[in-house]
């Protein structure tokens, strides 16, 4: 076993013994006419070279698999037995170069994923009883603890800046390099870097729980699943490799040509076919990774490339998520008395709506909030100083038996006419106010959905659970092909399933508790990175700080890969096609031309791989 190990690990040192034996071999015997030189020469070069290759084959027949390794070692062997020395030292020679070739640019292909790692931040300040900052390990930082960090250093969790300011390259979390300024209560991520100033933070989220340590998990498990593709290579291989041993038998028995069935057997190799899948998606992956898009496995990366309809949520996904009151209307007199109500309710929650609600009422008097019942899709019912406060939208107060008056209906027309989603507030019974929230459209969307039709995606569908009214302003401004509002969780799921019995293959955006079991039931899942991490654990693709600006990106990386799949299929196929029809229509066609080209397919496939690292979407 140690033997083993210690030829194993010197595989790069024997292909470079090899190599010089090999040209040793040659001079003595065309230089100097010294066969006998040459013959020694390439016996050891053969020996040496076909050990390590013996030893996997062998580790590959205990697990009963019929690997590469096997069908080159029986090729080597049987040119040994027949006395063909410079076939057997030549083939050996440019196995093994060529695996140290592959390794050596597979690697470059896993160097987005290697850098984010390399990116993890190991150590930190850490404000200890005294005051003083102590340097401590990254694992003894806890969250509410208070770090330090100066200029040039990595941001060790993330955290909330509490005194000074500063620029910070967070190019790993969003795939910008261009440094954001921060201050006093701004959002800060692990393993960014501050580019310049001093600050101290209070640690939020520390060790995997971060943003960063999260993106490097997603990462990993990504690399680590394989697609349907993958999947049925790894079965093709299985049958196809023992298939071209009997095939050799069957030519050897037929011709008795034993240096043809050899030939046939080292031609066979399905080296290229077995790597170039997964190269492909590992580079898609990684360069994902440096642009801010997460995409958990091959698998998705097979279904978004066929995408037919992109349904996306409208508050935090195509709007900021940051509404505003724009309009209201009171019916009552006692103006401060209902506003002091519905605070005091709407603080129970954190929607985005009731947040907008609270920040426009400001400073009031506050009552105690009891029996609190949340409506899905509806709003709260709650008991207020003995009174019965419902606060929610239309279908809320019709539930309640609530009264609606001409003036409240007109009112409740014009606020949705105008864009708004709609918070009302009754109490014992009666409607006392109404609210129209609107919020903001990300900058740059309509450009952004504009890319994706031109990638190819026949429907954009907007579904809310705002009103209609609103649901559809936003369809006309951004160009969307369908609007559904007053949706529930459930409706939106249902939605879904019956595009997706239409035969559609569909994504759903999302940032919400209550999107994720859309984001699990679509085949694509799309997280906003900023939004809850039961969203992001159930979504198939999270982009980083909520960038929608991210999502055509991933759109046209995940074609591409797709694309470069299947080229790398062909490339690999048409190879072994050619060398083998080559053995039996050719003269020049012999066992070293064979692996020379069987190599060449090999660096092809994966060089074509890696040109999804420079992937970027045109303009």
């Amino acid at each position: 076993m140690n033997m083993q190990k210690f030829i194993l690990g010197r595989k790069n040192h024997i292909t470079i013994v090899s190599a010089i034996l090999i040209i040793i071999a040659f001079v003595s015997k065309l230089g100097f006419e010294n066969e006998q030189i040459a013959i020694w020469a390439l016996v050891i070069a053969s020996i040496l070279g076909v050990s390590p290759i013996a030893i996997q084959a062998y580790q590959a027949l205990k697990v009963k698999v019929v690997s590469i390794d096997v069908l080159v070692t029986i090729a080597v062997i049987g040119a040994f037995i027949v006395r063909n020395y410079e076939e057997s030292a030549i083939v050996t020679f440019l196995f093994l170069f060529g695996a140290y070739l592959e390794q050596r640019t597979l690697n470059k292909t896993r160097s987005a994923i290697k850098e984010l790692t390399q990116m993890a931040p190991e150590s930190a300040l850490k404000q200890v009883e005294n005051g003083e900052f102590e340097e401590v390990e990254i694992d003894e930082v806890d969250v509410g603890d208070i770090l330090l960090v100066k200029t040039g250093a990595k941001i060790p969790v993330d955290g909330t800046v509490l005194t000074g300011e500063g620029h910070i390259n967070e190019a790993s979390i969003t795939g910008e390099a261009v440094p954001v300024s921060k201050k006093k209560d701004s959002g800060v991520y692990a393993g960014t870097i501050l580019e310049n100033g001093t600050i101290q933070i209070t640690a939020d989220r520390v060790g995997e729980d971060t943003t960063f340590g999260k993106i490097i998990e997603l990462v990993e498990e990504a690399q680590d699943s394989k697609s349907e593709a993958e999947r049925f290579i790894d079965r093709f291989s299985k049958y196809y490799t023992p298939a071209v041993l009997v095939l050799s038998f069957i030519v050897w028995i037929f011709s008795r040509d034993i240096e043809l069935a050899i030939t046939i057997l080292v031609l066979g190799c399905p080296g290229a076919l077995v790597i170039g899948v997964p190269v492909s998606n590992v580079a898609g992956i990684g360069n994902g990774a440096r642009h801010g898009v997460l995409l958990k496995g091959s698998e998705v990366i097979s279904d978004f490339s066929r995408l037919d309809t992109m349904v996306f949520d409208k508050t935090g996904t195509l709007t900021i998520g940051n509404p505003k009151v724009a309009d209201k209307e009171i019916y009552a007199d006692n103006v401060y008395e209902v506003l002091g109500y519905l605070a005091s309710v709407e603080k129970e929650s954190d929607h985005p709506l009731a947040k907008a609600v609270v920040e426009y009422i400001g400073d009031i008097k506050s009552y105690t909030v009891e029996k609190t019942d949340v409506v899905k899709g509806g709003g709260i019912v709650a008991h207020v100083e003995g009174h019965k406060v419902a606060v929610g939208n239309v279908a809320l107060m019709e539930q309640e038996n609530i009264l609606l008056s001409e003036k409240a209906r007109a009112d409740i027309a014009r606020f949705e006419k105008n864009g708004n989603s709609l918070v009302l507030t009754s109490v014992d019974g009666e409607l006392k106010a109404l609210m129209g929230i609107r919020d903001q459209i990300r900058p740059g969307v309509k450009d952004d959905l504009k890319k994706l039709k031109k990638l190819g995606v026949k429907n954009l569908v907007v579904l809310s659970g705002d009103n209609q009214g609103t649901v559809d302003l936003v369809a006309r401004e951004l160009g969307l092909t369908e609007a559904h509002g007053h949706m529930l969780p459930e409706d939106k799921a249902t939605y879904i399933k019956e595009l997706q019995e239409k035969g559609q293959i569909v994504a759903f955006v999302g940032d919400g508790v209550n999107d994720s079991p859309s984001l699990a039931l679509a085949q694509i899942g799309i997280a906003m990175g900023n939004g809850t991490d039961v969203a992001i654990e159930t979504s198939d693709v999270v982009l980083m700080n909520s960038d929608f600006s991210r999502l055509p990106h991933a759109l046209g990386l995940t074609k591409a890969t797709a694309n470069n799949m299947l080229q790398n299929i062909i490339i690999a196929v048409g190879v072994v096609l050619v060398l083998l029809a080559s053995v039996f229509f050719s003269e020049w066609m012999n066992m070293s031309i064979g692996m020379l080209v069987h190599e060449v397919s090999i660096l092809v496939v994966i060089l074509n791989g890696m040109r999804l690292l420079r992937y970027k979407l045109r303009k």
